[in-house]
C-alpha cells in the first residue's frame, strides 16, 4: 500500500492511477490529518507526501513522522512545488528518502517509489538484534537475556533497541529524546536517566554494557 498524500483532487487520481497500473495498491489522502488517523490502522509501503498541504504542512508531517517509533522507518517521498533548493535540502536533513519536484511525470514518480523500496527491502529481513546473550526480536517485541525474557516498557525496547542498532555510538540525552519520545529537547533529560536506570537493572549483568559517557549521554559496549 502506498499513501499519497496530496490536496489536489487531478493530481492525486493521477498519482493513484500510476501506482495501480504498476500493480500497486494506493490510497489518496489530503493533508496531514488523514495520514495519521490512516496510520492508526493501516502501515503503507511508503508514503508520498506534498510538501504544500491545507493547515500544516509536509516539513511539519515529515518531522512528526521520523519523530514516532512507529513511523520512524516508513519511506517517504517529497514532492515541492515551489522550484527552490531550501525545500528539497530541508526535507531530505530531516529524513525524507527522496523528492519529486512538481510537475513531475508518472513514470518518474512510480521509477522513485521502485527504487526506494529496493532499497528498503534489505532492511525489512532483518527481524532480530543480539550482542552475546542479549537478544531483541523486532516482530514479537520481545527481549531476552541468556535465554530468559525480559519484560520491557515500550521505552526501554526502543531504548534497547537503538543501543543495538549502533554498539559503541555514544548519544546525547538529546538524542535519545528525540529518537525514542519524538520531542524536541526542552531542557529536561531526567526522564531518560530514569528509564535508563530502570532498563539497567532489568537487564542484570548485561546492564553494565550501557556506559554512561560523561558530558555526553550514553553508549552500549560489548563486553568479552
Amino acid at each position: 500500500m502506498i499513501f499519497c498524500v496530496e490536496d489536489d483532487d487531478a493530481i492525486r487520481g493521477l498519482m493513484m492511477y500510476a501506482l495501480n497500473a504498476a500493480g500497486f495498491e494506493a490510497r489518496g489522502l489530503t493533508d496531514g490529518t488523514s495520514l495519521f488517523d490512516a496510520l492508526r490502522t493501516e502501515r503503507p509501503q511508503l508514503i508520498l507526501l506534498d510538501i504544500m498541504l491545507p493547515g500544516e504542512d509536509g516539513i511539519s508531517i515529515l518531522k512528526k513522522l521520523r519523530g514516532q517509533p512507529s513511523t520512524a522507518g516508513l519511506p517517504v517521498i517529497m514532492a515541492t512545488a515551489k522550484g527552490t533548493e531550501y525545500d528539497k535540502v530541508n526535507g531530505l536533513d530531516l529524513g525524507a528518502d527522496d523528492y519529486l519536484a512538481k510537475p513531475f511525470g508518472m513514470m518518474e514518480m512510480v521509477s522513485r517509489v521502485k527504487a526506494v523500496l529496493r532499497r528498503y527491502s534489505p532492511k525489512q529481513e532483518k527481524k532480530k538484534m543480539a550482542v552475546g546473550g542479549l537478544e531483541i526480536d523486532l516482530e514479537q517485541r520481545t527481549a531476552t537475556a541468556d535465554g530468559e525474557r525480559i519484560p520491557l516498557t515500550y521505552k526501554e525496547f526502543e531504548l534497547l533497541r537503538l543501543f543495538l542498532a549502533r554498539p559503541g555510538m555514544a548519544f546525547t540525552r538529546e538524542q535519545l529524546l528525540s529518537e525514542v519520545w519524538g520531542i524536541e529537547y526542552c531542557g529536561e533529560t531526567r526522564t531518560v536517566d530514569m528509564h535508563i536506570r530502570t532498563l539497567r537493572q532489568k537487564l542484570g549483568s548485561y546492564g553494565a554494557m550501557i556506559e554512561t559517557v560523561r558530558n555526553v549521554g550514553y553508549r552500549m559496549e560489548a563486553r568479552q
